[in-house]
């Protein structure tokens, strides 16, 4: 008989296991990742007991059993259950929702939090809000009014006139929920000032925030326009001010990342700490012979990327990049070889912890996708080539086009899923600007911080200001070459946690099985040929209907926000739509076909009494249609549909339509607002006879001056 080959395949298994017995731990995090993502998933909230519950169980089933197979389960079950339970707890800690925000214009009083230069005016976040009658539990961020002149600071209590509403809904089911990312940052409103703005006292305001904006004025006043704002971006972290032509052609470039301060400008200034600090150790004789200066620059320039990190706010990627940097500088006080992957794994778990909410978004994706390909990347290619190749400046031309090429490369899905493009010149225009800003923006800023103190910072910010120009330069030139931002089909949500794995597969493991992780990353790419849009959205407000056919997109009302047509075309890869052709309906709804093969759909107007949809799989109507449409199984989305269930995908099948809405995409979380309760019809006050007059009856009160029988 033959032999089986299963022993053989459980002896190369274990060979293969032995083998990679160091990488096994760097999958904790990615397990952990798994456990926040299946938390926020749900469409219930789970009990706040379930996550640690699951956890603790699957550690003490660690610790009490010996087999490395069943240890190595329940570990990474444990800590898929921490990721469940962190992101529990970021749920409950947060405080509710603010669901009776008056719909009138109210005078707002509060303590700015944040104050945010916009390129057409200025934005102010409030917190402890007074509206009078009661105080809200959430932040508010309000626009003000474009010249509004009103000196204003981080601390300061004011008053102003405005509308304010909670955060938008999608745009469509399964876009980016604007109300999850206000939830995590606490803001329960957004809102426009009517006034100018009235300040009633004068605060501290948070240090930070205060040098921020301090730092802001100083900068702007030497370096003026799209320059100075760029400049006031790299040293404070605030893109806001970037005018918004600007700011697109960064994006188009694939320069988008220079504008989101991380881990290349956090190395920067951690980097012109330490030379400053073991040259300023160098010049005494004592302290080269008696000090441990590499220590004492290590920790100064571990000081000076906490600074910067309070400076700039915090965000995704610097927090990612100094945990890795506190891994470094440990190592480097004991004495120790950091490990760059390890490194990386330590920072995903302390983030996840802190701020389990980061993980779905595009900056936490795109930064550790970065970080993981530039760390594999280099470990399997640089020994690869030959010695004089990585000597001299070939080295440093093709570790900088390396670079430009593995992180460019392994972030781009994540902005292809979030936004619907891809950038096609990333590798030149990352190995011409990046120089730039780290020799010439970025040491001139630090310069100019440091001799901001003394009055005499215009000498470094004029000429960092000049380099701030030629990035912007930059910028639109790669932005206007052909192709510079494609429109790539929309990946389903499965393809790319199969392409992520096959990354994170790739980037781990170091035999040959890692190639495997590039089939899964081919897969995940190919998912999108698989996705089928769909053929007709309506918006929340029931403002605008788009239709998917064969010659484009059309667009029927058009009240909708710019932002949900954009997310809109987005999603449908397209560039641009025309108007629904009313005049050419011929009748009072237009009967469209969006693609052959499928039954019809009808768009009706407003106003429209009684129409026949025999034949129609769907009506779609932006004004109340119950009973409107008749006909046999037709599925009807008018205002009142998308006013309880919010915005509407359908989809047309050759058996019918079927009908996608936000809160049946996304289910009753606590980021989300409680469906809506039809207002009970008011009854009228009617007079009421006198108890000492007899009954009218009806047909005398039909008839006056006719006497009852």
């Amino acid at each position: 008989m033959p032999r089986s080959p299963f022993p053989a395949m459980l002896r190369a298994a274990g060979a293969w296991l032995d083998a990679e017995r160091d990488q096994l731990i760097l999958w904790l995090p990615v397990c952990m990742a798994a456990g926040v993502l299946l938390c926020f998933g749900a469409r219930t909230e789970p009990p706040l007991w379930a996550g640690a519950a699951a956890a603790a169980a699957a550690f003490a089933i660690a610790v009490c059993f010996d087999r490395p197979l069943t240890r190595g389960i329940a570990l990474a079950l444990g800590f898929a259950a921490l990721g469940f339970a962190s992101a529990q707890w970021a749920i409950a800690r947060a405080p509710p929702l603010e669901t009776d925000l008056p719909f009138h214009a109210v005078p707002l009083t509060g303590t700015i939090a944040a104050v945010e230069a916009l390129p057409n005016g200025r934005r102010i976040l409030l917190s402890h809000v007074d509206l009078g009658d009661r105080t809200l539990r959430r932040m508010v961020r309000i626009r003000l009014k474009t010249g509004d002149p009103t000196p204003l600071a981080a601390g300061d209590r004011v008053r102003v006139r405005a509308i304010a509403r909670p955060p938008p809904p999608p745009a469509y089911p399964g876009a980016w929920d604007t109300r999850f990312e206000a939830f995590f940052a606490d803001i329960g409103a957004y809102g426009t000032a009517l006034d100018r703005v009235e300040r009633l006292t004068e605060g501290p305001g948070s240090p930070f925030q205060t040098a921020r904006e301090t730092i802001a004025a100083h900068v702007t006043a030497a370096i003026p326009g799209a320059a100075g704002a760029v400049a006031v971006t790299l040293l404070t972290g605030a893109a806001r001010g970037i005018p918004e032509a600007d700011h697109e052609a960064f994006r188009q470039s694939g320069l988008a990342h220079l504008l989101a301060v991380a881990g290349l400008h956090l190395g920067i200034v951690m980097g012109c700490a330490l030379l400053l600090t073991r040259t300023m150790l160098a010049l005494s004789e004592h302290a080269t012979l008696f000090w441990p200066a590499k220590r004492i620059a290590a920790l100064a320039a571990l000081a000076a990327g906490f600074a910067y990190l309070q400076l700039t706010g915090a965000h995704v990627p610097i927090i990612r990049g100094f945990s890795m940097a506190c891994l470094y500088t440990l190592a480097a006080v004991l004495g120790r070889q950091p490990v760059p992957m390890r490194a990386l794994a330590l920072a995903a778990i302390v983030l996840m912890t802190i701020e389990p909410w980061q993980v779905p978004g595009v900056s936490f994706q795109m930064s550790f996708s970065a970080v993981i390909a530039l760390i594999a990347g280099y470990e399997a290619l640089w020994p690869r080539l030959p010695a004089r190749l990585r000597r001299g400046w070939r080295g440093h031309a093709i570790a900088l086009s390396l670079t430009s090429l593995l992180a460019g490369t392994a972030s781009m899905p994540y902005g292809a899923w979030h936004f619907g493009h891809v950038q096609t010149w990333y590798v030149p225009s990352n190995m011409i600007a990046v120089p730039v800003t780290a020799f010439w923006v970025m040491p001139l800023g630090l310069l100019g911080l440091a001799l901001m103190p003394l009055g005499l910072d215009r000498l470094a910010l004029v000429p960092m200001g000049w380099g701030t120009d030629l990035l912007i330069r930059i910028a639109r030139f790669f932005a206007d070459l052909p192709w510079s931002q494609p429109s790539v089909p929309h990946m389903p949500g499965w393809g790319l946690a199969i392409l992520s794995l096959g990354i994170v597969w790739a980037g781990i493991w170091r035999t040959r099985v890692r190639y495997w992780g590039f089939a899964a990353i081919l897969g995940g790419i190919l998912s999108a040929a698989l996705d089928r849009p769909p053929d007709i959205l309506v918006s929340a407000d029931g403002g605008m209907i788009g239709v998917r056919t064969a010659d484009g997109v059309l667009l029927g009302q058009t009240r909708a926000a710019a932002f949900t047509r954009d997310a809109w075309l987005t999603r449908w890869s397209v560039a641009t739509a025309r108007p629904l052709p009313w005049s050419s309906c011929g009748d009072p709804a237009c009967r469209i076909v969006p693609r052959p093969g499928t039954r019809a759909a009808l768009i009706l107007r407003g106003g429209v009494h009684a129409v026949s949809c025999d034949g129609v799989a769907a009506a779609v109507s932006a004004e109340p249609a119950r009973g409107v449409c008749h006909g046999p199984g037709v599925r009807l989305v008018d205002r009142f549909t998308v006013w309880r269930e919010g915005a509407a995908a359908i989809w047309l099948t050759p058996e019918g339509a079927v009908v996608q809405t936000d809160r049946g995409t996304v289910g009753q979380r606590r980021w989300i607002p409680p469906p809506p309760v039809p207002r009970a019809a008011p009854v009228p006050a009617l007079p009421l006879a006198p108890l000492d007059e007899p009954p009218v009856s009806t047909a005398a009160a039909a008839r006056p001056g006719v006497p009852e029988p």
